[in-house]
């Protein structure tokens, strides 16, 4: 294989996420990690002891406060991304989370003997995310829609905004608000643990497979071999019906001397 660091005119730089992706990844994962921090010290709040007046002493409710404009960011970042779903290019199209297709799941497959088994070295080559984690992330889509009704419906009690109130049916599906917020708590803890497990696997990758996972969700690039751009290994996205180019008229040619 030839390697890229050499220079060699084998390898293609390819643009792969686009603006809108990478401004949602990183506001995702601000907002993830601020949503973590002050729901555990929600759920457990320590015992600060202090002499100051008791109106200085209102820490407690700024954690919240700033757990709940960290929903609202969270949440309006998930209808936009869910928006450019439908409106991005290839790789970011809904279509790719999920595996609608035999060399989706193949790839599935060998992603696991990879990343899982340790049975393959061979990499899993993509210019988008490989099959494995498009589905993935589409789990993580669930949960996130999950964690979004439930958040505002523990909410609403203490709102009066229209929009909490939309989710108060999902409390007494849950038995009592009790319920509801263990469960919401448990989802807490299944987002931390993906992320370790997301930037363990970002760095496997970019070391294994060399494409520039790294830096392409900053920059937005890939780079491959041109021969496997083209194939189907490498794109583990859904397939798109496309428009055949239109041919273009052959340039004159020279007239013959003489």
């Amino acid at each position: 294989m030839s390697n890229p660091a050499s220079g060699s005119h084998d390898y293609a730089r390819v643009y792969v996420w686009e603006q809108p992706v990478r401004w949602f990844h990183w506001i995702n994962a601000a907002a993830i990690i601020v949503l973590g921090v002050t729901g555990w010290i929600i759920a457990n709040p320590p015992a600060i002891m202090s002499t100051s007046e008791a109106s200085f002493s209102y820490w407690f409710g700024q954690v919240r406060f700033v757990h709940f404009v960290a929903a609202h960011v969270f949440t309006a970042n998930f209808l936009f991304r869910l928006y450019w779903a439908f409106v991005g290019n290839k790789y970011a199209k809904w279509r790719n989370f999920f595996p609608l297709t035999r060399a989706q799941l193949r790839q599935i497959g060998d992603v696991l003997k990879v990343d899982i088994l340790q049975s393959s070295a061979k990499p899993v080559h993509t210019l988008g995310h490989n099959s494995m984690a498009y589905f993935t992330y589409a789990g993580t889509g669930l949960l996130t829609v999950f964690q979004v009704a439930s958040g505002y419906a523990l909410y609403a009690p203490m709102s009066e905004s229209w929009f909490p109130a939309l989710f108060t049916w999902l409390t007494p599906l849950f038995g009592s608000e009790f319920s509801l917020r263990i469960f919401h708590y448990a989802v807490m803890w299944a987002f931390a643990v993906f992320t370790i497990i997301h930037i363990y696997l970002v760095f496997y990758h970019d070391y294994v497979e060399g494409h520039g996972v790294l830096s392409s969700m900053v920059g937005g690039w890939k780079f491959m071999e041109k021969k496997q751009i083209e194939s189907e290994e490498a794109s583990g996205i859904s397939p798109y019906p496309t428009t055949p180019p239109r041919p273009t008229a052959a340039p004159p040619r020279p007239a013959k001397s003489g």
